[in-house]
């Protein structure tokens, strides 16, 4: 398969996320599917809440509760580079409705098991592996199929969308999360994510995809093997990894360690954290297309890095509710300018055909070390104490900063046509 590559200014993403950041929704089908994720991505924000919130009922060890975090992204180690192989061997399409189904079952088992009490730190963290083992199973075949619902001029645009919708949910998403566990308990809430799959699956099932290509050949084992000797020998596809899993294994540490930081202030101040999170990200979304026309991606995500070390280390030190939601609400500025300048470089880092295998490799870098990271902090947490590790989480970020400055993000874009043969 030939391939074109079109090149864009050194440093910068690609223009046309600037000048038509809203176009994409104009396209009916990438509309459809829009709207079908935002809800989905609001299930899975109320299934964290309820999750963290019930390992807090459950036990006041913050390993414990460091691992719900952990549990969700360890299945990445495991099956995203097999999952990226695949998806790039077999009908996305049916891929994602049996993933979809995956997620769908976990998340309505567990929450049967939570309303009849049955359910123990331990079955919470199986349940919560179960589902994110469908999530990440499911993640590389989303990601490659956004250029199969939109215009190619519209690839770029529609990737910084997705990330609007995920922090759209991430807003209203933990607030609802923390209103219901309020009123009705963490069981509904795991019951009410199992149902936001079905928009998705909706739309999965009416979508006439068109005809399939097969954009790779042979095993999962020898299309992996071509992935790994792709990003090998390429060093812009190295800078990216190398820059995401530097900032991922040492900012995880908020996340992780946000429910023993509210636990003060109840469930539905739980929710309200997060939701201000997420108001904080969709805020820098709605910035980012004018501040990358008056900064390099360098120095965006260097910026941004500094500000989300200064806010977590400010998590632990302030008091009063107040002053944490606004640390949280810069927080989450920071952390959508990092990882939207990093998931468009990854999503524009190859040929089409390769797209899939290379997005699970930033995946596999990017929640890898969100995992491992959680893990650190929560350990550090229990001998330290919170702050401490908070502390120590915003010096290696600082420190990772510099040590990887060589690993310059410079941007270039692949002709983003999926590979499929259309009528």
């Amino acid at each position: 398969m030939t391939e074109a590559i079109k090149t864009s200014a050194p440093e910068s993403l690609p223009q046309n996320l600037a000048t038509s950041a809203w176009a994409p929704l104009h396209e009916p089908l990438f509309r459809s599917l829009w709207i079908a994720a935002v809800i989905s991505y609001t299930g899975t924000w109320m299934q964290n809440v309820g999750a963290g919130w019930l390992m807090t009922q459950l036990t006041l060890s913050p390993l414990m509760v460091s691992l719900v975090t952990a549990a969700t992204t360890l299945p990445v180690f495991l099956v995203i580079l097999p999952a990226g192989a695949l998806a790039d061997l077999v009908d996305r399409r049916r891929f994602l409705l049996i993933t979809q189904s995956w997620m769908v079952v976990a998340a309505g088992v567990l929450g049967v098991l939570t309303l009849y009490h049955q359910v123990t730190p331990w079955v919470l963290l199986l349940f919560t592996f179960i589902l994110g083992l469908g999530a990440v199973m499911n993640d590389p075949a989303w990601q490659a199929i956004t250029p199969e619902v939109v215009r190619p001029e519209n690839h770029a645009p529609a990737v910084a969308l997705n990330s609007v919708g995920f922090n759209v949910a991430r807003a209203f998403g933990p607030a609802l999360g923390g209103l219901v566990i309020a009123a009705a308990g963490s069981g509904v809430a795991f019951l009410l994510n199992a149902a936001s799959f079905f928009g998705v699956i909706f739309f999965l099932y009416r979508w006439k995809r068109p005809h399939f290509e097969q954009v790779a050949t042979g095993r999962v084992h020898d299309a992996l093997l071509a992935g790994l000797r792709y990003v090998r020998g390429a060093p812009q596809v190295r800078s990216i990894l190398i820059r995401t899993g530097a900032f991922s294994l040492a900012a995880s540490s908020l996340p992780a360690l946000l429910p023993i930081l509210a636990r003060p202030h109840g469930a539905t101040g739980y929710g309200l954290l997060l939701g201000f999170f997420g108001l904080g990200a969709l805020a820098g979304a709605a910035l980012l297309p004018r501040v990358r026309l008056r900064f390099s991606v360098n120095r965006l995500v260097a910026f941004d890095i500094v500000l989300f070390a200064a806010m977590t280390f400010a998590a632990g030190r302030v008091r009063t509710f107040s002053l944490l939601c606004l640390v949280l609400f810069a927080s989450g500025t920071a952390w959508i300018g990092i990882l939207a300048c990093l998931n468009i470089a990854a999503q524009t880092m190859c040929p089409s055909f390769l797209r899939a295998r290379a997005l699970s490799m930033y995946l596999l870098v990017l929640q890898g070390g969100m995992a491992v990271g959680s893990t650190l902090w929560g350990g550090l947490a229990t001998r330290a104490g919170v702050p401490t590790a908070l502390l120590c989480s915003a010096a290696a970020m600082v420190v990772g900063l510099l040590a990887v400055r060589r690993h310059r993000l410079t941007s270039q874009q692949w002709e983003l046509t999926p590979s499929v043969i259309r009528d």
